[in-house]
């Protein structure tokens, strides 16, 4: 089955290098994504209630965006990314998440994400 992209926007209220940090470094990721996160190279593993899932940083512009491809899918075109975007008007900071999922699974995956960033903006103080 193929799976289907989707993007998400959150209001982010957190510096620009700050937030960059938190969605591209280990540590980062590891104060919100995941229990732990162990980088080697581009390849970031990902740890889970002790469950890995390993990932490759295929693409990374500083204070723009990254982007994952879970090594585990089969489907080279998928990935998730953290894109963030500063409006010029108000100065406002959006991070808009890409992913790919499961036409039936979408939903769920969306849910996910509001989860995990409701616990960005947690550590953030946001």
């Amino acid at each position: 089955m193929v799976k289907e992209k989707y993007q998400i926007e959150f209001n982010i209220k957190s510096s620009l290098k700050v937030l960059f940090n938190r969605l591209s470094t280990a540590g980062g990721l590891n104060e919100w994504f995941a229990d732990d996160v162990r980088v080697l190279g581009k390849k970031y593993t990902f740890v889970w209630d002790g469950s890995e899932q390993e990932a490759e940083m295929i693409n990374r512009k500083d204070l723009k965006y990254v982007r994952f491809h879970w090594l585990e899918d089969e489907d080279e075109k998928t990935y998730f990314e953290f894109k963030l975007n500063v409006d010029e008007l108000t100065g406002d900071l959006a991070l808009i998440v890409t992913d790919f999922a499961e036409p039936d699974e979408v939903q769920d995956s969306k849910e996910l994400w509001d989860s995990q960033i409701s616990e960005l903006r947690h550590i953030l103080g946001s």
